[in-house]
């Protein structure tokens, strides 16, 4: 399990070069990452970290260290990191005032919880209905759902084998949907 908790996974990094065009228009990029997690990109993208010898289009970021323990305020929004599991991976879930974004989660603590209150919406994995090892399927997308109380819930990170979106819907609570591309809340 050790080696397993050193992988981040290429769909949570793998975007860090597509910043260059930002780069051009507004200077270094500010990125909030945790130190393990700026560990793996510096290994992996080593030409944007790097202070001698620089490529002269490479990418520049700005580099802001976070944790689950403190939050922070980015352009007058309250930013609440929270730690979710993905299997054995921790990663970061975010509140933004009274949204909270949280994908790949399979198993959250109870003191994580406790920043999920009072929520507007509520943006979750719901990836299908069979169990997984990673992620919430349906059933405990919904669980999750009924003890955290949003207002509003969105289902993300679904896969094919969820359904078909028009048969899904039909299955959800009234406040529970499932989130679509160029969907805007």
């Amino acid at each position: 399990m050790e080696f397993y908790l050193l992988i981040e996974h290429a769909d949570h990094i793998a975007g860090l070069d597509e910043i260059r065009p930002y780069c051009f228009q507004m200077g270094a990029v500010p990125i909030y990452t945790t130190e393990r997690v700026l560990g793996v990109l510096k290994k992996r993208y080593d030409y944007i970290f790097k202070t001698e010898n620089r490529y002269p289009s490479a990418p520049e970021v700005a580099i802001n260290i976070i944790s689950h323990q403190n939050s922070f305020i980015l352009d007058g929004v309250k930013v609440t990191p929270i730690e979710v599991m993905h299997g054995w991976l921790p990663i970061l879930g975010y509140r933004f005032n009274n949204i909270a974004y949280l994908t790949d989660i399979k198993t959250i603590s109870s003191e994580e919880k406790k920043k999920l209150t009072n929520l507007d919406v509520l943006i979750v994995t719901g990836l299908r209905k069979e169990p997984h090892a990673t992620h919430f399927n349906l059933e405990e997308s919904l669980a999750f759902i009924a003890e955290i109380k949003p207002k509003k819930a969105y289902l993300t990170h679904i896969s094919e084998l969820l359904g078909l979106h028009e048969e899904v819907e039909k299955e959800l609570p009234e406040n529970v949907f499932l989130a679509y591309d160029g969907l805007k809340i």
